[in-house]
């Protein structure tokens, strides 16, 4: 597994004024911490770090003027839109450690079940893993060509490398494959109970208030 490579530079302080200056830059704020050491204060380039979070990479080498840094993507922030990462925790990691991540799930091919009116109901579009910190994939592959109508595909079912394991249960849901009707149905029955939620008097000023 080829490494990502990502310039970072320290930054002075926390804060969201010092935060706040470092985005004007065309910077995301970061922090570094694990492994029993002190925290550290970075700032990364919000392009080069969105570029490669887009591309599914979780490990990174950080160079920070010179000093290199092993780093999982840990946990990223976005804007209020969800759209933009405003901040990111970077976790130490030893290159030889075993990790748990959650990766997407990259559904290829047509069910067969489809030809006779079925649809593809999507149960999860991600999944937890263990694995080697240099084997996380960008992806797992799902084939769900063979797929007929009324066929559900289990975690279990997942063809997974041999040194990587699936954290979910094993008889937890993928996908299944649905008849339109049922899809339909199931659709409407929960718009109505949605529909016949009572309101709860003082929830939204208790929302409110907690917001604040």
């Amino acid at each position: 597994m080829e490494i990502a490579k990502l310039k970072a530079e320290a930054r002075p302080s926390k804060g969201s004024r010092e935060a706040q200056r470092v985005r004007l830059r065309g910077q995301l704020p970061a922090i570094i911490y694990g492994h029993g050491q002190t925290p550290e204060c970075v700032a990364v380039p919000t392009d080069d770090f969105t570029y490669l979070l887009d591309h599914g990479k979780h490990l990174l080498e950080l160079d920070i003027t010179g000093t290199k840094r092993s780093v999982l993507i840990k946990d990223v922030q976005y804007d209020h839109l969800g759209d933009k990462p405003i901040h990111v925790d970077f976790a130490l990691v030893d290159l030889s450690e075993r990790v748990t991540v959650s990766v997407p799930l990259e559904f290829r091919g047509t069910p067969v079940g489809i030809q006779d009116g079925g649809v593809l109901d999507h149960s999860r579009v991600d999944i937890e893993i263990e694995c080697k910190v240099t084997d996380i994939p960008e992806s797992i592959r799902v084939n769900v060509s063979d797929m007929k109508l009324g066929d559900i595909m289990h975690v279990r079912d997942l063809e997974l490398p041999t040194d990587m394991q699936a954290v979910a249960p094993a008889d937890a849901i993928i996908c299944s494959i649905r008849s339109k009707t049922a899809s339909v149905e199931t659709e409407a029955g929960a718009a109505e109970g949605e529909a016949q939620q009572p309101e709860i008097i003082g929830r939204k000023e208790k929302e409110a208030e907690s917001e604040g």
